[in-house]
């Protein structure tokens, strides 16, 4: 099948003198074509978050069951990762990123065509499988189009791709959810597939290793095996089939299986010739303390973004369209300011512009932890635009620091780890934030419920007016008036133990964030003499 490709590249480039490799213009016509693949796989992301209310109603399942939409996502996503490097050295780079936006499309209209939460899940891990490929091929086409001393501009324009994911990503959603169904979220990505492999056949040339290696087969499924059986443990201790809590049989098997999966991942990593991940990486100070960043970054922010569509909407009473309208401004900000903090990058230093993010956003998700159910808007937007602002301050610099000494013979491997440390770090943040988001409003219902005394004057005030609410707008007999009002109030009590567990939640990822700013502090500055040297090593 690969060796038949054809070969659209060099028919075209013979008629268009842009798509000339040797033309200045065909690095930046190389990052629009990328921009297309990365926009679809993070839209991807975004819009499934704004439907996260609607799929819980449609399904009929509470949080702990609706978030495996996302872990599963970002788990496959994790585990494809490592493999992008040998899959693209090996076959090819144009074939595996066409290769790629194919799975996802499909995986895109499979989804669409779910039936049940647990087939959605599934057609979930076929597009992140495609996505899992997508993002660090990409990743790796751009940062070997363009030289070292333009990486950061190029990575800043790169991120404008999915800014645009996150503007559009929720407000298209919402749409689509209140004017059409769930089932058009996926739909979506199908065009946009469409366009983007038209595209990358066109565009893309094709590029080899010189060298073909074997493939760590143990390596990759020790680490399925050790990030499945992790993630399972830490997002079903608190579930409600699990009655055995954290000490039943399955949380401690999936430890047990998580453990074995670990121990024997790294003995074969440090003993096969051509390891799935490698470890020499980390030799390089840069690199180690970025993905560390990075980590903790991906655990505090990716694992609590999810809870905010589902307040808006849950809580405050927002339809997904005017949910999807709250995220419209971070995008737009993250646009703006991702290229301005490349080419501060560059000039200057990372450290800087990432301390400041890292800050921001960590203020940001403080600032959510004081939601009520009488929220403003402006409480709500304000910390909304300074996170726009964040995340362009953190992901050009960081990712351009990570990769500043890396050669380019392993700049797919390195552009893999980092997507792999920052989905893994989303992964558990997801799974360790809805288990800690059950066990707290579990606790604050019980805290609401004791402070209720059903037999004072103001609750049977409040019973009384409920009932006659009740009798009004309902009808019905007296006795069922009465189970009304106090099915009113056992609402309004859960939706406050809610709303306080999603600011615990908040809380406790600001935290989170504020501690990945230490590490950036021993980050070195990147001396571009050294990343030249480094980058022509093939």
């Amino acid at each position: 099948m690969f060796s038949r490709w054809p070969d659209l590249h060099g028919r075209m480039a013979e008629r268009i003198p842009q798509l000339n490799p040797e033309n200045p213009v065909y690095r930046w016509v190389v990052l629009s074509s990328v921009m297309v693949g990365t926009f679809m796989a993070v839209l991807d992301a975004t819009v499934v978050n704004v439907a996260l209310p609607k799929l819980m109603a449609t399904f009929g399942v509470s949080v702990d069951s609706i978030e495996w939409i996302l872990t599963a996502y970002l788990l496959i996503f994790a585990v494809m990762l490592p493999s992008s490097g040998w899959l693209a050295d090996h076959l090819g780079y144009k074939k595996i990123f066409i290769s790629a936006l194919i799975l996802f499309t499909v995986g895109s209209f499979l989804s669409s065509l779910s039936w049940s939460l647990n087939v959605l899940i599934a057609f979930r891990v076929v597009q992140g499988s495609g996505a899992g490929l997508l993002m660090p091929v990409g990743m790796a086409i751009i940062t070997r189009e363009f030289p070292p001393e333009k990486r950061g501009v190029a990575l800043g324009f790169w991120a404008i791709s999915a800014s645009a994911s996150v503007s559009l990503g929720p407000t298209v959603g919402g749409y689509l959810i209140d004017n059409f169904s769930w089932q058009t979220i996926f739909d979506v990505n199908v065009p946009i597939g469409i366009m983007g492999i038209m595209a990358s056949s066109i565009i893309l040339r094709e590029y080899k290793a010189s060298e073909s290696r074997s493939f760590d087969i143990v390596g990759f499924l020790s680490l399925a095996t050790f990030l499945t059986a992790l993630l399972l443990a830490l997002s079903n201790g608190n579930s409600a089939w699990n009655t055995g809590g954290w000490t039943s049989n399955f949380i401690l098997a999936c430890f047990a299986f998580s453990l074995v999966g670990l121990v024997v991942f790294i003995m074969t990593e440090f003993s096969v010739d051509n390891p799935l991940i490698e470890i020499g990486l980390f030799r390089n100070f840069n690199f180690s303390v970025s993905n560390l960043v990075l980590f903790i970054f991906g655990l505090g922010m990716f694992g609590s973004n999810f809870l905010l569509p589902i307040y808006l909407q849950n809580s405050l009473g927002y339809t997904p369209f005017q949910a999807g309208l709250v995220f419209l401004p971070v995008g737009i900000l993250l646009g703006i300011t991702s290229p301005i903090a490349g080419f501060i990058t560059d000039r200057f230093s990372a450290k800087l512009p990432v301390i400041i993010g890292l800050s921001l956003l960590a203020f940001t998700l403080y600032k959510f932890s004081f939601l009520s159910y009488l929220s403003e808007k402006s409480q709500i937007m304000f910390p909304l635009y300074l996170r726009g602002v964040a995340m362009a301050l953190i992901f050009s610099p960081l990712t351009t620091t990570a990769i500043s000494e890396i050669s380019n013979q392993k700049m797919a491997q390195a552009s893999g780890l980092i997507n792999v440390i920052r989905q893994v770090g989303g992964s558990f943040g997801v799974a360790i934030f809805g288990t800690i988001l059950t066990q707290r409003t579990l606790f604050h219902v019980q805290n609401y419920g004791e402070q209720i005394n059903q037999y004072s004057a103001t609750y049977q005030q409040t019973l009384m007016h409920l009932q006659r609410f009740a009798t009004q707008a309902v009808g019905g007999t007296l006795s069922e008036s009465a189970a009304r009002a106090q099915g009113m109030i056992v609402g309004f009590v859960q939706n406050l133990a809610f709303i306080q567990a999603v600011d615990d939640v908040f809380f406790i990822a600001s935290f989170v964030l504020l501690i990945s700013v230490v590490p950036v502090f021993f980050l070195r500055r990147h001396k571009k003499k050294n990343a030249k040297r480094f980058a022509s090593v093939e």
